[in-house]
């Protein structure tokens, strides 16, 4: 039986958790497919790519990654306060939008609002989280 190695183009359905249980993303929710990604490409994160390695089809395991193999720590600097001018009058708390940066347009979701303005967030909304996922591998190509 061949095993997957980096560079394998693979075929695999999973289902992310958090550590409370909450799922995240699932292959499997109707109208998916399973995901399709060539390894070694930098299209996964890391623990997620690891996790494959050596697995042969019809595998199935449960595999945890820590946060610095996945999104990265939660990195509190990038948090700003904006003025509530320089948002749209009816947003809400937990809406994503997206703003400019020096490096090009960047994803934030607003975590509070107050008088003096409005938090922004832009760490990616899986910082800091160690996430499980549970995997079953279709193909290997």
């Amino acid at each position: 039986m061949r095993k997957v190695q980096n560079g394998d183009t693979i075929t695999v359905n999973y289902t992310g958790r958090l550590e409370d249980g909450t799922i995240f993303d699932s292959s499997l929710n109707e109208g998916r497919e399973p995901l399709t990604s060539t390894l070694g490409q930098g299209q996964l994160i890391p623990g997620f790519e690891n996790g494959l390695i050596d697995m042969i089809i019809g595998d199935t395991k449960t595999i945890e990654i820590e946060p610095e193999n996945a999104y990265g720590n939660y990195i509190p600097e990038m948090t700003t306060i904006v003025g509530l001018n320089q948002v749209p009058e009816s947003v809400k708390v937990g809406e994503s939008l997206q703003g400019m940066s020096p490096n090009g347009p960047i994803n934030v979701v607003v975590k509070e609002i107050n008088e003096s303005g409005v938090v922004l967030d832009a760490n990616h909304p899986l910082a800091g989280k160690k996430l499980f996922f549970d995997l079953e591998l279709m193909g290997i190509s």
